[in-house]
C-alpha cells in the first residue's frame, strides 16, 4: 500500500457526537425499561455505570454510593498497596448482612486503644476476644465516651452479650437486636469463637438501597484497579474479598503487558477486566491469547482530562473503539465476555449510544468527578461551585508515582488538572442518568439491553446537523447545556 492509500483508505472514526439514536416502532414507555446489565462473565449491575479509577474520582466514599444505587466504584490505584485495600474493606464493610472481616479487641487493651481503633475504621463497636479468639465482651461507644483512657478494656466492657449463630435469618436478627435494645449482634462457632458480626445500621441500609448491586453474602459490590506489573497487589487486594480486578493501563494491547497478565490470570480465579483496548485486532488479540478475562475495557484518548490524542495524535474515540470490540466479540462467538465504554460519556444520549454500539455498561470519570461523594476538593468560582478533577497522565497525578506505569517513559503529561461543575450526590446524577438511558430507550423500543443492541440503529449527522440538533436560535442567560458549553 502506498501511503496516500493509506488516507484513501482510512476508515471514518466515528465519536458519539457524530452519530444520533434513530426512533423506532415502540410499545415501551420511559419508565419501563430494564437497565440491569453484566459487567463481567459473572456480575450483573442494576444500572450500567462505572466510575474511572482515578484519584479524584473514585475513592470509598463514592464507591459505596454508586454501588448503592446499582452500579460499581472501581477504586484507584495512585496510592499504596495498603491504602488501596483499606479503602476496599470499607466498601465492603459498609453494609453487609453479616460482616466477616471483624475489627476485635482484648481486654487487656487499653479504653484509648479501643478510641483509636474505632476512630480508625470508622465504627461503634468492637467484639472482645481472649488470647484463644474466643468471644468474651462487647465494648461500645457509650461504654468509653466517659471513660478513663487508661482503663482496661475488662473493665468497661458489656459481659453479658447476646450472640447468634452463621444460619441466622435478617428477620430473626432483627427480632433479637430489637428485643435486647442491642445494635450489634456476634455471630460465633460452636467453640464460642466470633466469625461475624450483624449490625443494626447495615440491617437498616439493605432496606434503604433495595437496588444496590451485592455479592452472594450480601456485601456491596467494588472493584480495584492494579497494573498489569503488580502481582503482590493482587495478593492483597484477593485477600480483602475485592468482586472484580481491572487492569489499568492507557494502551494495554501490548506484548508486555500481554505476558504479565497471562501471569495474573494463571495465578488468580479473581475475574479481571482488560484495558484499555482501541482496535478490533486488540479485541481479537486478548479474546484469543488471554484465556479467562471476564471484561473488554475500551476506549483511548476520548476523557474530558485526556490529551492523549492531542499530544501524541494517537487515540481511538470511545465509540469506535466499542463497535470494534463488539464486532470482535461477535465474529468470535463471544457471548459473555461484556464490553465495557470508557470515556468521552457527557449525558445519557451517549450512554444509550454507547450502549447500542455494543457495550454492556459504560465507565465515568468527569460526570462523577463533580459528584459531592468524590474525593476532589470542593471550590467556589464566581459563585458556582466546582471540583477538583485531574488525568491520571497530568503531572499532578504522576507525581504521586503509583500510577507511573500507567505511562511508562513518558515526560510529556498526556492529561490535564481542572474543575468540573459540583453536580450534587451520586444518587442525584444516577438518578437524572438512569431516567435519561431509560428515555431514549423507549425512543428506540428496547425494553432491556439486549434489546437496544438489536434495535438500535444510527444516523450520520453532518455539522449542520450537529448544530441542530442542539438548542438553537434561543438566548440562553447561562449558556449551557447539560454542563457543557453550546
Amino acid at each position: 500500500m502506498g501511503f496516500k492509500e493509506k488516507l484513501r483508505d482510512a476508515e471514518k472514526v466515528l465519536t458519539f457526537n457524530d452519530v444520533i439514536l434513530l426512533p423506532g416502532f415502540t410499545t415501551v414507555e420511559p419508565d419501563e425499561p430494564d437497565v440491569s446489565t453484566r459487567v463481567t462473565r459473572r456480575r450483573f449491575l442494576n444500572i450500567p455505570f462505572l466510575s474511572s479509577p482515578m484519584d479524584t474520582v473514585t475513592e470509598a466514599e463514592l464507591a459505596i454510593a454508586l454501588a448503592r444505587t446499582g452500579g460499581l466504584g472501581v477504586i484507584h490505584r495512585n496510592c499504596s498497596i495498603e491504602e488501596q485495600v483499606a479503602m476496599l474493606r470499607a466498601v465492603k464493610r459498609a453494609e453487609a448482612f453479616i460482616i466477616y472481616d471483624v475489627i476485635t479487641i482484648t481486654p487487656d487493651q487499653t479504653v484509648k486503644e479501643a478510641i483509636e481503633l474505632m476512630e480508625r475504621h470508622n465504627i461503634h463497636g468492637l467484639p472482645v476476644v481472649d488470647k484463644n479468639e474466643k468471644l468474651v465482651g462487647i465494648i461500645t461507644g457509650r461504654d468509653v465516651r466517659f471513660a478513663e483512657h487508661s482503663l482496661k478494656v475488662s473493665d468497661v466492657m458489656s459481659k453479658d452479650v447476646q450472640t447468634a449463630d452463621e444460619d441466622i435469618t435478617i428477620e430473626k436478627a432483627k427480632e433479637i437486636l430489637h428485643a435486647h435494645r442491642i445494635e450489634k449482634l456476634p455471630i460465633v462457632n460452636e467453640k464460642g469463637h466470633i466469625i461475624g458480626l450483624i449490625t443494626m445500621k447495615d440491617l437498616m441500609l439493605r432496606g434503604k438501597y433495595p437496588n444496590a448491586a451485592r455479592d452472594e453474602e450480601g456485601r456491596i459490590l467494588c472493584a480495584a484497579a492494579i497494573s498489569p506489573f503488580d502481582e503482590k497487589r493482587v495478593e492483597e487486594l484477593e485477600k480483602a474479598n475485592v468482586d472484580i480486578i481491572v487492569i489499568d493501563v492507557a494502551h494495554v494491547h501490548n506484548a508486555n503487558c500481554f505476558k504479565a497478565i497471562k501471569s495474573i490470570l494463571k495465578n488468580t480465579n479473581m475475574e479481571i477486566v482488560i484495558g484499555n483496548l482501541g482496535t478490533y485486532e486488540g479485541a481479537v488479540d486478548a479474546l484469543t491469547q488471554l484465556d479467562g478475562i471476564a471484561g473488554l475495557r475500551v476506549g483511548i484518548g476520548s476523557g474530558s482530562i485526556c490529551t492523549t490524542s492531542v499530544v501524541t495524535r494517537a487515540g481511538s474515540p470511545t465509540l469506535y473503539a466499542t463497535l470494534s470490540a463488539a464486532d470482535a466479540c461477535l465474529e468470535l462467538g463471544v457471548k459473555d465476555v461484556p464490553i465495557i465504554a470508557d470515556g468521552g460519556i457527557r449525558n445519557p444520549g451517549d450512554i444509550a449510544v454507547a450502549i447500542a454500539a455494543g457495550a454492556s455498561c459504560v465507565m465515568m470519570g468527569n460526570i462523577f468527578a463533580g459528584t459531592r461523594e468524590s474525593p476532589g476538593h470542593l471550590i467556589t468560582l464566581e459563585g458556582r461551585y466546582y471540583k477538583e478533577y485531574r488525568g491520571m497522565a497530568s503531572h499532578a497525578a504522576k507525581r504521586k508515582l503509583y500510577a507511573m506505569d500507567r505511562y511508562p517513559a513518558k515526560a510529556i503529561a498526556e492529561g490535564v488538572e481542572g474543575y468540573v461543575p459540583y453536580r450534587g450526590t451520586v444518587e442525584d446524577v444516577v438518578t437524572e442518568f438512569v431516567s435519561g438511558l431509560k428515555a431514549t430507550m423507549g425512543y428506540v423500543g428496547a425494553r432491556n439491553i439486549k434489546e437496544i443492541w438489536e434495535k438500535g440503529k444510527f444516523g450520520v449527522l453532518t455539522q449542520a446537523g450537529i448544530r441542530e440538533t442542539r438548542p438553537h436560535d434561543i438566548f440562553m442567560p447561562t449558556r449551557r447545556f447539560g454542563d457543557n458549553e453550546i
